[in-house]
C-alpha cells in the first residue's frame, strides 16, 4: 500500500450550530485536521445534496449555502470561502466510469460540508468539490461509486463523507441519554467497520427494527458508504467523537488509512 495515500474520513456533523460553537464535536474535528497532512483538494459527499444521478460542483468559487432555518444570525453570516476546482470535477467524471457525472454550476458548499471543514481546515485555502449522493439506486450503488473514487487517494485528494450513522430527527430527546437502539446500532456499525464487514453496513435493511429507527431516512447514512467503498482491506481505523447528540444522533467520526 502506498505510503503517500490519503486517508478517508466520515464525519458525523449533527447540528449546523457546531460550525460556530466551541464544543466537544468541533474540537474533535479540529483534532482530525491536526492529524492529517494537507491534501491538494477535498471531495466531500454531504447528506444535504441528493440527486438522481451523480453531480459534482464545477465552479471556481463555490458559494456557502445556508440550507437551514431557525438558527441565530451569526450562523447565517458564516462564510467558508474555499475555492472550487473545475479540474477535480472533471477528474471525477474520469474516475466514475459507470455513470455520467454532471458538472453543476449552481449548488456550492452546503452545511454538511462547510460546518465541518471550517474546523478541519479553518484557513479555507484547500479547493473543495462536492459530489452529490446518487439516489437513483440503493445503498449498494453508493458503495460502488465510492469504490471508483479510490484512485483519488493516491493523488493527494481527501475524500470526506458527512452525515450521521444514526440520525432520527423525529425522536430527538434534548438533554437525555441516547436511546438503547441508537447505541446498539452505532456500536454494530463500529464493529463492522473494524471487521471489514461492509456488506452488513450496506444492507442495513436486514437488521430489523434497530436499523429502521437508526436510519429512518438514509441520506445521512449514505455518505458513509461512499467512504467505505474507497477503502482497502486491513487499513488502520481511528474513531473520533464517539458520542450522541439529543439522544438519537450519533456523532461518531471515522478515519480509515
Amino acid at each position: 500500500m502506498s505510503t503517500t495515500r490519503m486517508p478517508v474520513l466520515f464525519v458525523g456533523h449533527g447540528s449546523p450550530m457546531n460550525a460556530i460553537e466551541d464544543n466537544q464535536y468541533s474540537r474533535g474535528w479540529k483534532e482530525m485536521g491536526k492529524n492529517l497532512r494537507q491534501p491538494d483538494a477535498v471531495v466531500c459527499i454531504s447528506a444535504h445534496w441528493e440527486t438522481i444521478g451523480s453531480q459534482a460542483t464545477g465552479m471556481e468559487q463555490p458559494r456557502t449555502i445556508h440550507d437551514f432555518g431557525g438558527f441565530p444570525r451569526p450562523l447565517f453570516e458564516m462564510e467558508y470561502p474555499a475555492p472550487g476546482s473545475p479540474a477535480l470535477a472533471q477528474r471525477l467524471r474520469e474516475v466514475i466510469n459507470n455513470t455520467d457525472v454532471q458538472i453543476d454550476l449552481r449548488w456550492g458548499l452546503d452545511h454538511g460540508t462547510w460546518s465541518v471543514l471550517c474546523h478541519i481546515f479553518p484557513l479555507a485555502n484547500i479547493p473543495v468539490v462536492q459530489l452529490s449522493i446518487d439516489r437513483s439506486g440503493d445503498a449498494q450503488l453508493n458503495y460502488d461509486l465510492g469504490r471508483q473514487l479510490k484512485p483519488l487517494r493516491d493523488e493527494n485528494i481527501l475524500i470526506i463523507g458527512s452525515g450521521n450513522i444514526v440520525h432520527n430527527l423525529g425522536m430527538l430527546a434534548w438533554g437525555e441519554k441516547p436511546f438503547d437502539w441508537a447505541v446498539d446500532y452505532d456500536r454494530r456499525v463500529k464493529q463492522w467497520i473494524l471487521d471489514g464487514e461492509h456488506d452488513s453496513i450496506i444492507h442495513y435493511e436486514k437488521h430489523g427494527s434497530v436499523a429502521a429507527l437508526a436510519i429512518n431516512s438514509s441520506e445521512h447514512y449514505r455518505p458513509l458508504l461512499y467512504v467505505l467503498g474507497a477503502t482497502e482491506e486491513n487499513e488502520p481505523v481511528r474513531f473520533y467523537n464517539e458520542d450522541f447528540f439529543a439522544g438519537s444522533i450519533s456523532m461518531r467520526c471515522v478515519q480509515v488509512g
